[in-house]
């Protein structure tokens, strides 16, 4: 495909009213606007039921898509002839983006690195506090009143943390744990020992991983051979005392083998998302003291959001001088995309 520089480029926005609203910001759509025609329309459930966004489609040069995005099939690719990109303002394209774009040369990035800084940075806290236990310890102190003894934690120093899975996310992750006096574990099977000691990580099994584990941290995608991967097994595996995170899906631990091993009080557990999500009123993880749970605010929120129309329009602004896609996804990739 050509990289000469593009004058004129005509977007059309694929995205609900509020993820634009919070995505484009006035400085992001300023950016836009700067170097593209963006059209006036965009789909709602579909790219092809609504006559206006079906005639713009033929002039279509790129779609930046959103949260809300209908998926963009064969169909779709066959009304937008001139269609070279699909830069998606969010995180995973699995979704929307068919197979047969890739086909067609059409070029797809993705803002999953600007949603991934802040879930790394969640993660990095929450293994900072893990360590010294002190999620466990508020919890007792706002139940019992009175202070319990710190001491009897094991603290951070020295302790071994384990990544399950290299995702984007989980190299942010290590990379940032390299200022810590901290071991490194990391399980993926498609990291090498090379690229894993490139992070500072110490490349080992599931099994290793979780026995060694004082602090783990779950960075898988939710794929059919990940839902269920943390069973009752693994996790018997872990050291008493231990910490479980999850900031990746709740579908990837068991929730029946993780509701036993928290009830027992035998782990800790920290998780922003959960199996169900939201969990029901009832359920027993709500009352644990050694478990802490978040809404799901780990990734993008607020303000954070922001950062993803950043990323998307620097794409654009690269696609119209010419130059090559800072996070392209092949489709090679997009296969093993959560």
């Amino acid at each position: 495909m050509s990289t000469e520089p593009t004058s004129a480029l005509t977007v059309m926005l694929a995205m609900n009213d509020t993820s634009r609203e919070r995505v484009l910001v006035p400085r992001v759509r300023a950016r836009l606007e700067a170097v593209a025609t963006v059209l006036p329309v965009g789909p709602g459930t579909s790219f092809l039921a609504d006559p206006a966004v079906r005639a713009a489609l033929p002039d279509v040069d790129v779609l930046l898509t959103g949260w809300g995005c209908p998926r963009i099939g064969p169909d779709v690719l066959d009304a937008a002839p001139k269609l070279r990109a699909i830069l998606h303002a969010a995180g995973s394209v699995k979704a929307i983006v068919d197979p047969a774009a890739f086909d067609r040369g059409i070029q797809v990035s993705s803002a999953a690195s600007a949603n991934a800084l802040p879930v790394a940075e969640f993660t990095v806290a929450a293994i900072v506090l893990a360590g010294k236990r002190a999620f466990r310890l508020a919890a007792q102190y706002r139940l019992e009143r009175r202070k319990s003894d710190p001491h009897s934690m094991p603290g951070s120093y020295g302790s071994t943390v384990g990544l399950l899975g290299a995702s984007r996310i989980a190299k942010m992750v290590a990379e940032r744990l390299r200022t810590l006096d901290l071991n490194v574990l990391i399980s993926d099977p498609y990291l090498t020992s090379g690229e894993a000691a490139s992070l500072g990580a110490e490349l080992v099994d599931n099994d290793t991983l979780f026995r060694r584990s004082d602090i783990l941290s779950v960075h898988a995608p939710l794929l059919p051979e990940t839902t269920g991967l943390v069973d009752a097994r693994l996790l018997g595996l872990l050291k008493d005392g231990a910490v479980l995170i999850n900031t990746a899906r709740g579908k990837i631990i068991d929730p029946g083998a993780l509701l036993s091993e928290c009830a027992s009080g035998r782990i800790d557990a920290v998780l922003d998302v959960t199996e169900p999500e939201p969990l029901p009123p009832d359920s027993p993880l709500l009352d644990l003291p050694n478990v802490f749970i978040t809404p799901h605010v780990a990734g993008a929120v607020g303000n954070e959001i922001a950062r993803l129309g950043e990323l998307a329009v620097s794409e654009l602004e690269h696609l119209a001088a010419g130059r090559p896609l800072d996070h392209a996804i092949s489709a090679t990739e997009l296969g093993r995309l959560a």
